[in-house]
């Protein structure tokens, strides 16, 4: 079961704003990573949603692709998420 993600204006001009501030007060990277973390393999980046869990996505075109969430608490040697392409 898939859901379209609808994001509001009014919360993309916040996003838009913080992102440049973000980019002028500390720096691009900065502001690249606060929408995500970059992983091992090619274009997937991570979020920490809660202290145990991590979300795993890919921006392609105009679509976000959630591939999973994964438990922080698990062996990171079993995440394939970390693991080079």
């Amino acid at each position: 079961m898939g859901y379209k993600a609808i994001y509001k204006k009014r919360y993309l001009n916040k996003l838009d704003k913080l992102l440049l501030y973000l980019e002028k007060e500390w720096s691009p990277k900065t502001a690249f990573d606060f929408i995500g973390k970059a992983t091992p393999l090619n274009n997937t980046r991570s979020i920490l949603i809660s202290k145990q869990n991590r979300l795993y996505y890919r921006v392609i075109n105009d679509e976000i692709i959630f591939l999973n969430m994964m438990d922080t608490r698990r062996n990171p040697k079993k995440n394939p998420f970390n693991k080079p392409a």
